[in-house]
């Protein structure tokens, strides 16, 4: 028999997700904007401006799962409408990032996951962390953002005369630190393989494996990703309830699985 893992009511969800969102990025955008606009950083205070930067990276990995949720539909179940509109906006503010290219290839990853054609998988290096991070840095980190990340670090530069140090420290720093954090725990982690490994040695056709973490290092790594297996056996559940899912056995290597019929939302 199947695993299941009960989810609240859609409107409880709803109000559950939006009210974890606005807490993630209310805080990730008031930190970035005291640590441009009103810290001034100093010699004296290089230990909390680098505390700053680790609570930024760790929001802005925050920020990249609530728009995960929100492809996924599991944000706020039922409203694709709303999902689309926060995903879109907060991944344009994290790094210019294209919504409906970002929420397409996501999908593929679903699909294909661990086999060529994923965008998100490097078939040709699947246990090299600095081969894989470059294939899937060049991927994704394209000239939309580019241009988004200038554009930003000129005005703050040239325009508003920040400091060159602060900016690569609350601003260049965490982003970047955010991208490894990510593929690191939520992509590397699950889906690489072993010495002597190869697809055949997953539990089942995602290709992924889950992390042993207790739930408070799972939140700090990745926001509960590291439990892989259980999101792509159920896309549908929200990070916040991963931790229930892995409870109830969803991850379970044995567990007879049953395919899921995903709606894409619109």
């Amino acid at each position: 028999m199947n695993p299941t893992v009960t989810l609240p009511a859609r409107a409880q969800q709803g109000a559950i997700g939006l009210a974890l969102a606005i807490a993630i990025a209310g805080s990730w955008l008031g930190i970035h904007a005291y640590g441009m606009f009103v810290f001034e950083i100093s010699w004296t205070n290089w230990p909390f401006a680098l505390m700053l930067a680790a609570v930024q990276c760790w929001l802005s990995v925050g920020v990249f799962i609530v728009c995960h949720d929100a492809m996924h539909g599991s944000l706020v179940p039922g409203r694709p409408k709303i999902n689309s509109a926060i995903g879109a906006v907060l991944l344009a503010l994290y790094a210019g990032f294209a919504w409906k290219q970002l929420r397409d290839a996501h999908f593929a990853h679903h699909k294909l996951a661990g086999h060529a054609g994923d965008p998100d998988f490097d078939e040709h290096n699947p246990g090299n962390f600095r081969r894989w991070y470059a294939t899937f840095f060049r991927r994704y980190f394209g000239w939309r953002s580019i241009l988004f990340v200038h554009t930003v670090v000129g005005i703050y530069w040239l325009v508003l005369d920040i400091p060159m140090v602060q900016i690569v420290l609350l601003y260049g720093l965490p982003a970047l630190g955010s991208s490894l954090q990510l593929f690191y725990f939520g992509t590397f982690r699950p889906h690489r393989h072993m010495p002597g490994e190869d697809a055949a040695d997953f539990a089942d056709r995602h290709n992924t494996r889950s992390e042993d973490f207790g739930t408070l290092a799972s939140l700090a790594s990745c926001f509960h990703f590291g439990y892989h297996l259980e999101h792509h056996r159920r896309p549908d559940v929200p990070w916040w309830a991963l931790p229930k899912a892995r409870r109830a056995g969803v991850g379970r290597v044995a567990m007879i699985e049953t395919e899921l019929t995903e709606k894409v939302p619109a």
